[in-house]
């Protein structure tokens, strides 16, 4: 079983990657990822700010939630 602090880690680390696989770094003026599990509850909150990039920053969030909780529900599964 996977503690809370891996479960933070594994889906904070899913976000970023998807984060930076589709916005260059140069391209992000700032970004949070917070990731929180307690009594079995994920919440993911991600902000992207990259004004100048060619991507929808509010749907790179979307999809690093959605990559986040995917990580963790594999990470949960195995």
């Amino acid at each position: 079983m996977a503690t809370d602090d891996e479960v933070v880690e594994t889906a904070a680390d899913a976000a970023e990657d998807v984060i930076f696989a589709r916005l260059s770094v140069s391209e992000v003026e700032d970004y949070d990822v917070t990731v929180t599990f307690e009594e079995r509850v994920l919440d993911v909150d991600i902000y992207v700010k990259a004004p100048d990039a060619s991507a929808d920053e509010e749907r790179v969030a979307d999809d690093a939630a959605l990559a986040a909780r995917g990580a963790v529900d594999e990470l949960l599964t195995d």
